[in-house]
């Protein structure tokens, strides 16, 4: 009887612990201006988010009672601002609020990531995304509330050049696993980027800023190529990327650097978070005349 009730007793105690945050969420947040996507990583008393823009990063004075959690955090909303996150979990749910230091308030809601455990054994022949000769297939846009895209990619001699910084451009079609080839020339001080899926963004920068999350090949914040090749701006190099649920691999120029990671969420930049649902390709326009791509081609799951 003393056994069952020392067992018992450690069972509340364990249920006392446990935190009810614990994993990783997709969030979206709800501004007077604007949804936009956002992250979530709750590990013990450690939070990582991905806000409106750029990657992740570590939130501070966590505090978290029973089903409540609060945490502070920078955004960029024209200007960095601190903003509190009060957030609850009910049903495996999260709702709340992001308090920003200027007194708006954004509404917050959020459900577990989906784990996108899958393999894929066969694959299609690679078929063009990209002509050549016009934009058939893509059609510009911009994250930013409130601007009309103001476009200057265009197709000239196989190469899908963006001339001034303006809007992105992405794909019609929507895609789930793929191998993605694309052929990129990237300006000395050039910053782009090729999201996948829409939401996870392999980075095309020659910024002499960048470190290794942030630089050439890099998926944006999260994960550094395990192999740093030489630079090469003005001149044409290649990606060759697989995406299988959240497992990449990406071979730069024949190297791979990337080797079945898992990718852990959406980045900044993202057009939404819904992790398990197809998404377009996307190439950021917004940072950099100048940007070449070319020869670009996808296999899909047959």
């Amino acid at each position: 009887m003393r056994r069952l009730c020392f067992l018992l007793s450690l069972a509340v105690i364990a249920s006392a612990q446990t935190n009810p945050f614990t994993g990783r969420w997709d969030l979206i947040v709800k501004a007077s201006d604007a949804t936009f996507p956002s992250w979530l990583e709750v590990t013990g008393d450690k939070v990582r988010l991905v806000g409106r823009v750029a990657s992740a990063k570590d939130g501070v004075d966590v505090k978290r009672e029973g089903s409540h959690l609060e945490f502070t955090s920078s955004e960029w909303y024209g200007k960095t601002t601190k903003v509190r996150w009060a957030l609850d979990v009910k049903a495996g749910r999260i709702s709340g609020e992001a308090k920003r230091e200027d007194g708006k308030e954004d509404r917050v809601t959020g459900v577990p990531a989906p784990e996108l455990k899958r393999e894929v054994k066969n694959w299609s022949k690679p078929v063009p995304l990209f002509d050549g000769k016009d934009l058939k297939g893509w059609e510009p846009f911009t994250t930013e509330p409130g601007k009309s895209p103001e476009n200057h990619y265009v197709a000239r001699d196989g190469e899908l050049i963006n001339e001034a910084p303006g809007a992105n451009i992405r794909t019609l079609r929507k895609f789930t696993d793929f191998k993605l080839h694309i052929e990129f020339n990237c300006p000395d001080d050039g910053n782009s980027g090729i999201y996948l899926r829409g939401r996870d963004e392999i980075q095309v920068a020659y910024e002499k800023s960048n470190d290794a999350k942030h630089g050439m090949g890099s998926l944006y914040g999260f994960i550094a190529p395990s192999v740093a090749l030489p630079e090469k701006p003005g001149q044409w190099e290649s990606f060759d990327i697989t995406l299988v649920g959240r497992r990449l691999t990406v071979v730069r120029d024949g190297v791979t650097t990337i080797d079945n990671q898992e990718i852990p969420g959406i980045t900044g930049g993202a057009l939404d978070s819904d992790e398990g649902a197809p998404g377009p390709i996307y190439i950021q326009g917004d940072h950099t005349g100048g940007m070449k791509y070319r020869n670009i081609t996808i296999a899909t799951p047959r």
